[in-house]
């Protein structure tokens, strides 16, 4: 004795049931789920912004200022920018830090312009960027006797 089995069939019956049923439970439910389907998307949304913020190093708050493909890049020189005013008010070096700073603004410069080229060529200048900013690191560290 073979059993056969009998899959479901959605027919427009069935869907006009389900769509009736929907529209009863729907009214009565909904205002119940909103307020925690809100505060669900807005613990991720806060889960996002500070993971996002931890990864460039920068606070929460700080976190618009740094959006696009570069913005590792522009973290990472704002971090150089404030040591190097550090250094400056601390009046340590104030030719280095000038040409340092100046560096830095045609760094700045390169990765806006980067934002508009074609993949490849972002990229490219992104790790050129980054080269010089491990050896602005490295010149600062040294500076700063570390």
């Amino acid at each position: 004795m073979s059993v056969t089995k009998r899959t479901p069939r959605i027919n427009p019956r069935n869907a006009k049931n389900a769509v009736a049923v929907a529209k009863v439970i729907g009214p009565a439910v909904a205002p119940v789920l909103i307020p925690f389907v809100a505060k669900a998307a807005a613990t991720l949304r806060d889960l996002k912004d500070a993971r996002r913020a931890h990864k460039l190093g920068v606070p929460v708050t700080d976190l618009a200022k740094y959006t696009g493909k570069g913005a590792m890049l522009h973290a990472r020189m704002a971090g150089l920018a404030d040591v190097l005013q550090e250094l400056s008010d601390r009046g340590k070096d104030t030719a280095f830090t000038a040409e340092t700073s100046d560096k830095l603004g045609q760094l700045t410069s390169a990765v806006r312009a980067a934002e508009r080229m074609p993949t490849a060529r972002r990229k490219t200048v992104h790790k050129a960027v980054s080269a010089e900013l491990d050896q602005l690191e490295q010149r600062i560290l040294h500076k700063l006797g570390i």
